[in-house]
């Protein structure tokens, strides 16, 4: 017997068992996937890190939280600075006045206030009934159509008229020459990928890959006190009261023969009639010299049976259904449920072993 069956070799997963080995606990994981990891899985590619599902960069401003997780990876000095291209246009993000400046030719924070807050007062908006209203209303009509009107409208695919106000409660505006995405106080990426780092978290534990849990769900728990699953909440209990709404995506990866595609980590397409919603060029994450590179294109869809799920939809109406589903997952009293997909919440990578460092603390102390 296991004290843990852990369900998903994720980052919640891979937290939990390595605290549950540290307590002397013994863990089982399994994954229905080929390799462990989970989302932030990299592949060494002849020297260069590919995030095979979509760029994962580290940030916290969170002390403990860095502290913990550069005991398992060196990190290097990677700071993210994204680039939106519309049409024959590119543009600097987040929104600062490096984006302002080439948007309208100004160069003064009091000039940029004055020409959003010139846009905003034509408007004339009051209560934003959609998303594009609340984004209008924020930062404008240049800024909402150049760079968040056909962005936005791939990655939820539907109109921006469509989407409710609350998925946008604000939209940062900084007045400074400033690149940096992340306003968060540590960033970079581990020079090992975050494969090793998951790697040593479940150091000590058995693994077994290439297993769906739900085909062997009454064996499997059989064989542990306690159960630790991070799949698909409303699949837990067989979507009992319907399924929860996801966002997925596909990846379309590339070898080139070239040193340097695009100059840039990553560069988001905010054109509604470019069918991808951004390209990494995976080498600039570790300031790779390789004679080649690799890209891989993004694809916003909704999700399906049998594809993987990324992003919960956190609308009033799936959380609504999601609340139902944790009022059972609450009674069961040998199953711990965590993760993105086990809590159905958007979590960064921080906020992730956050929460697994803290059910892991009530677990096991």
């Amino acid at each position: 017997m296991y004290d843990y069956l852990i369900v998903g070799a994720g980052l919640f997963g891979a937290v939990f068992a390595h605290e549950a080995k540290k307590h002397g606990k013994s863990c089982l994981v399994v994954e229905k996937r080929n390799h462990i990891a989970g989302n932030i899985y990299c592949k060494n590619v002849d020297g260069i890190h590919v995030h095979q599902y979509g760029a994962h960069i580290f940030h916290t401003s969170d002390r403990k939280i860095w502290d913990y997780i550069n005991q398992f990876s060196e990190f290097n000095n990677y700071i993210n600075s994204p680039v939106a291209i519309y049409k024959d246009e590119l543009y600097n993000l987040p929104f600062n006045m490096n984006t302002f400046s080439k948007m309208w030719n100004i160069q003064t924070p009091a000039q940029a206030k004055a020409k959003i807050a010139e846009q905003i007062a034509d408007l004339g908006i009051t209560e934003p009934k959609n998303l594009e209203e609340q984004a209008l209303s924020l930062v404008g009509t240049d800024v909402y159509e150049k760079l968040i009107k056909g962005y936005t409208e791939k990655q939820w695919g539907r109109s921006c008229r469509e989407l409710p106000s609350f998925i946008i409660r604000r939209l940062p505006l900084r007045f400074t020459y400033d690149n940096n995405y992340f306003n968060s106080r540590y960033q970079g990426i581990p020079v090992e990928g975050y494969t090793a780092i998951v790697e040593k978290m479940l150091s000590g534990a058995d693994i077994r890959l290439n297993t769906d849990y739900f085909a062997h769900k009454e064996e499997l728990s059989a064989l542990a006190h306690k159960t630790v699953f991070t799949g698909m909440l409303d699949e837990y209990f067989g979507f009992c009261y319907g399924s929860l709404e996801y966002r997925s995506v596909r990846f379309e990866e590339e070898r080139l023969e070239c040193d340097n595609y695009q100059g840039n980590a990553v560069v988001n397409y905010t054109d509604r009639e470019v069918p991808y919603t951004r390209i990494i060029e995976h080498k600039h994450f570790t300031f790779g010299t390789q004679p080649f590179t690799i890209i891989s294109r993004e694809y916003s869809s909704e999700w399906k049976p049998g594809i993987e799920p990324y992003y919960p939809i956190n609308d009033s109406k799936n959380s609504a259904l999601a609340a139902k589903y944790q009022e059972l997952a609450a009674k069961k009293e040998r199953v711990i449920f965590g993760g993105r997909l086990g809590n159905y919440k958007y979590y960064d990578m921080d906020q992730v072993i956050a929460a697994a460092l803290d059910c892991a603390d009530a677990e096991l102390s």
